[in-house]
């Protein structure tokens, strides 16, 4: 039986903020900002890829029980492991080793995750000054790295150790940097200043 409010409506299906945002606002300003002459050209957030480089977890089981449960938490998904494609004798990796952890978000949990990075997430680390804006490949994708997990509010103390690194990658539909740049910057997230 499907659920009703109290004045007998069906309540509106939930979307994420920024997904509103996008729909209703963001996209018909980037359009007319970028000068771009179809809807289909403006910069789309397509994924958020969320992973930890694990080097060290072949020597410490407990930094790769750690890593997972951080990535379940602060995602919702179970992570993916990742695995050494070659062999590199001087980094003492072997083919087929355990190496990572990754998650990739798409749709509402994508603009979730989002929300949470850009309003909670790093208002909270310290002396920050903003992203930076040399992060950007040619293709306009963005990768922001943190150092450590502990800014997440849905970790507890006793999650956070051991401490591990995590980089988040932000996948845009785009061609340019500056579009991309554009978009991120309307979703709200602190570039760091330019110096001039």
């Amino acid at each position: 039986m499907a659920t009703t409010t109290a004045t007998g409506k069906k309540p509106a299906a939930y979307l994420p903020r920024l997904a509103v945002l996008y729909r209703d606002q963001i996209e018909a300003e980037l359009q007319s900002e970028l000068s771009l002459k179809n809807i289909h050209q403006v910069p789309k957030l397509e994924k958020i890829i969320v992973n930890s480089g694990l080097g060290k977890a072949k020597d410490d089981k407990k930094l790769m029980d750690t890593a997972t449960n951080t990535l379940r938490k602060i995602t919702g998904q179970a992570p993916v492991e990742t695995t050494a494609k070659n062999s590199i004798a001087s980094f003492k990796l072997r083919e087929g080793s355990k190496i990572g952890l990754k998650v990739t978000l798409r749709g509402d949990i994508m603009y979730e995750f989002l929300d949470r990075l850009i309003t909670i997430v790093l208002p909270r680390l310290r002396d920050f000054h903003g992203v930076s804006l040399k992060a950007f490949d040619k293709q306009g994708n963005y990768a922001l790295g943190l150092t450590d997990q502990s800014v997440f509010p849905e970790l507890s103390f006793e999650e956070t150790s051991p401490a591990h690194g995590l980089q988040i990658i932000f996948v845009i539909k785009t061609g340019d940097p500056a579009h991309a740049k554009a978009l991120l910057s309307k979703f709200g997230m602190p570039f760091a200043k330019e110096n001039k």
